[in-house]
């Protein structure tokens, strides 16, 4: 489960649907995770649901938070109008599965999804920077194949995802800039290799929209590993790269997620 609540890797989606249900079937997951990188930090709380192996429902609950120094340093840009940030952001997803299949066959597994933001403390985004408002929609589709015995005996899983969006930051700092919304298509790529029944490593791109010009962004970035130790659990560590978010350069740290299946 990514950081969003869909099914995927992080910060990608992906179109497999989330849990293991198969058609006529329905199945739920639940995950909670956690990225600390130098001046701030990002929790999700998420849980989502897959029915028929073809239809995915998903919330998550986000919140990011400012270590002291980073908050000592809005207050003196904000001249103290701002002293300490908080922000809470829910997102409520649907991906539907289109054509395709994960394994079999030469067409990859694609699906098309729709992720609905709304941010709950957007006063700095939307008073300060300049953002347009505070929810929007993503739309997004993806296309994932999982390779057999493709690279030194294991399996090689490729997801490549364009996502149409206005979302500064993925929303936790609002959506669009200059009184509009201006969503623009950008691209989100994930490899992983499995070189073991229960392990997984790869790494992660996703682009960022860049509309807030008084906030520039350009691009989140991991490299993770996945344990799998049974159907019923998984967990991914992940080191980090946020690259700038708002008056903080060179976000870097950690990410850390534990999923629970059924």
């Amino acid at each position: 489960m990514q950081l969003e609540g869909s099914a995927g890797g992080g910060i990608v989606p992906w179109a497999v649907i989330g849990s293991y249900g198969h058609e006529d079937e329905w199945g739920a997951s639940a995950a909670l995770t956690k990225v600390q990188v130098n001046d701030l930090s990002i929790t999700s709380a998420g849980f989502l649901l897959g029915v028929d192996n073809r239809w995915e429902f998903s919330v998550a609950s986000q919140q990011l938070r400012l270590g002291a120094d980073a908050n000592a340093e809005l207050a003196a840009a904000t001249a103290g109008a701002w002293t300490k940030l908080t922000v809470q952001q829910d997102i409520f997803g649907v991906k539907a599965r289109l054509a395709g299949d994960l394994i079999y066959g030469q067409m990859p597994l694609i699906a098309v999804g729709l992720q609905h933001k709304v941010n709950r403390d957007a006063e700095l985004a939307t008073q300060v920077l300049g953002a347009h408002t505070s929810r929007d929609n993503d739309y997004y589709v993806s296309a994932t194949k999982l390779y057999l015995d493709a690279l030194a005996g294991g399996n090689l899983l490729v997801n490549a995802t364009a996502r149409y969006t206005a979302a500064n930051q993925a929303g936790l700092l609002g959506f669009g800039a200059n009184g509009k919304l201006s969503p623009r298509w950008v691209p989100e790529l994930s490899v992983g290799w499995q070189f073991a029944s229960h392990w997984l490593v790869g790494m992660e791109y996703r682009k960022l929209p860049n509309g807030l010009a008084s906030a520039p962004e350009s691009r989140w970035a991991d490299a993770f590993v996945a344990w799998f130790p049974n159907k019923r659990m998984s967990v991914v560590a992940a080191y980090a790269d946020l690259g700038d978010v708002a008056l903080w350069p060179e976000q870097r740290g950690w990410y850390l997620s534990v999923q629970i299946n059924n």
